[in-house]
């Protein structure tokens, strides 16, 4: 009896695979994403170069211009919640007051243009000299992704000529195959992504693709609003941000074990 059961189930079960015309489902291979790009951001990234550098920069530019303003670090980490040094300068204006003599919005704006411009200048006077070194991990990681092929960027708020100078410290060979998206190259800073998406549009880029290394919580969200996968690795003033966003967080990328290989797992984990 239980064997003519069984030989009954086996029959209808082939009379519903002969009826339906269809074959027992054969597993479907699944490939994995390969990782277009690697974009870092400048400031706090490549070098952590807020405290000690633009910082500075900021504070000699003032003290030129006879301007009773000095940035203490922690004003300037108040600052740094704003994107771009002209912007900053304009917060910092329009909530203690303008200096003297500069009453409407263009004398202020030509106030702040001559400011920034001079402390460009002093700021490349400093990385030249060598007193900011890249962080922990950067050239071994940009050397990985040059060695493979792989388009290389930097997206960030400041100045192209300070961002080109410090781009310029892994080396001319490298420097010269890094493309450089910066400053005022699109209407809206960080926390906007405007500057991922000109990336993502002049590299041709697939955004989920795309690995961004980031400092900052409006630069995360930068990165993660404009589809990208980001990693935060931490700097002087961004320690204590929320980083939720992000697809991972280190203290710095060597110590973080930041590989190429850990990137592009990350991207065929998406």
């Amino acid at each position: 009896m239980v064997a003519f059961l069984t030989s009954l189930a086996i029959d209808r079960r082939r009379l519903r695979i002969s009826r339906s015309g269809c074959e027992p489902r054969r597993r479907v291979a699944v490939h994995a994403k390969a990782m277009q790009a690697l974009i870092f951001d400048c400031d706090g990234v490549l070098a952590d170069t807020e405290r000690d550098a633009h910082r500075v920069a900021f504070n000699l530019a003032f003290e030129e211009n006879d301007l009773n303003t000095v940035w203490s670090e922690s004003r300037y980490g108040k600052l740094l919640e704003v994107g771009g040094g002209k912007e900053r300068m304009t917060a910092h204006f329009n909530e203690i007051g303008w200096p003297e003599g500069y009453t409407t919005e263009e004398s202020q704006q030509e106030l702040v243009k001559k400011l920034h411009l001079r402390k460009t200048e002093l700021f490349g006077k400093l990385i030249s000299e060598g007193k900011i070194p890249l962080r922990p991990g950067v050239q071994s990681l940009a050397d990985s992704a040059s060695k493979k092929g792989l388009p290389i960027a930097v997206c960030s708020t400041s100045n192209e000529k300070a961002v080109a100078q410090i781009v310029t410290m892994m080396g001319p060979e490298l420097a010269s195959s890094i493309e450089i998206f910066a400053g005022d190259i699109v209407p809206k800073k960080k926390p906007s992504p405007d500057i991922y998406n000109l990336a993502t549009e002049k590299l041709n880029l697939d955004p989920a693709a795309t690995v961004v290394i980031e400092d900052s919580y409006i630069g995360l969200q930068a990165a993660k609003d404009a589809g990208m996968n980001c990693v935060v690795t931490k700097s002087t003033y961004t320690v204590d941000e929320d980083f939720a966003r992000a697809d991972r967080v280190v203290d710095d990328l060597d110590s973080g074990a930041v590989t190429l290989e850990s990137l592009e797992a990350l991207v065929g984990n998406e």
